[in-house]
């Protein structure tokens, strides 16, 4: 079933979970604007869904450049006529050191972990909202982290970044759910997928899985695929304000 057919989903971040979500987006028959600022790697991925028969373009985009932005829009408005979907999944994991809290963190570290993960988000919004208006709707879905729901003595400045995400995520679905925009955040734990296998030390692992409900394995990109699908497509037309939890059980909330 092809839950997406002509809708123009523009994927902001290619990568592990960016590939598991543009390949599903394809799969599902959208046209898919896979943007990253490695365009050899976005490159690569639209290869693959167009060997398997999809349909995609990719885009160098710079997620904390207005510029940047600006220039996948109108990419995506020349090629397809508009956009249906957007998915934030771009993000700095420069506070990533579990030695470093807001004592030790360098400030520029910090600076720049707001300026791509928050501001970067921001300004993607900003300038696809009226688009997606003009489109007569749509469906804008950000890549959060359980990081921000959890408590967590390490990754003060990503944990901020991330939770600043949500809270745009909710000022999108109230205010612009009257013209057709839905919002919504899914936020993964540990999700595996092979640039970050080879580097994922076996106690991370077992640390991840110790954590959440479901011990039998760790996240990957087609869990987090599988949500997005369904917030993109009419099926998922009356989730808007949420944020879904795909981690295992990790973090449980009422």
């Amino acid at each position: 079933m092809k839950r997406l057919t002509d809708k123009v989903i523009l994927v902001a971040g290619a990568g592990g979970i960016g590939t598991g979500l543009a390949t599903r987006y394809a799969a599902e028959g959208a046209k898919v604007v896979l943007g990253d600022i490695n365009l050899e790697s976005a490159q690569s991925v639209v290869e693959s869904i167009k060997a398997s028969g999809g349909e995609a373009i990719a885009v160098e985009l710079d997620g904390a450049s207005e510029q940047s932005i600006a220039a996948t829009v109108a990419t995506c408005v020349e090629t397809y006529g508009g956009i249906n979907g957007l998915h934030l999944n771009f993000a700095f994991l420069g506070d990533c050191n579990p030695a470093l809290g807001i004592l030790e963190l360098p400030l520029e570290v910090y600076d720049e972990t707001q300026r791509i993960n928050a501001r970067g988000f921001y300004l993607c919004t900003r300038a696809v909202l009226p688009v997606m208006m003009d489109s007569g709707g749509g469906s804008v879905v950000y890549t959060s982290s359980a990081a921000a729901n959890a408590s967590t003595p390490a990754q003060v400045a990503y944990a901020m970044s991330k939770a600043a995400g949500q809270a745009l995520m909710r000022h999108v679905a109230t205010r612009y759910g009257g013209v057709g925009i839905r919002a919504n955040t899914i936020a993964p734990a540990l999700t595996l997928h092979p640039g970050i296998e080879a580097f994922v030390p076996p106690e991370m692992m077992e640390m991840a899985k110790s954590a959440a409900a479901i011990k039998s394995r760790v996240g990957n990109p087609t869990d987090i695929a599988a949500m997005a699908a369904l917030l993109m497509s009419d099926e998922g037309s009356y989730i808007t304000g949420q944020v879904l939890a795909i981690d295992g059980g990790t973090t449980m909330r009422s």
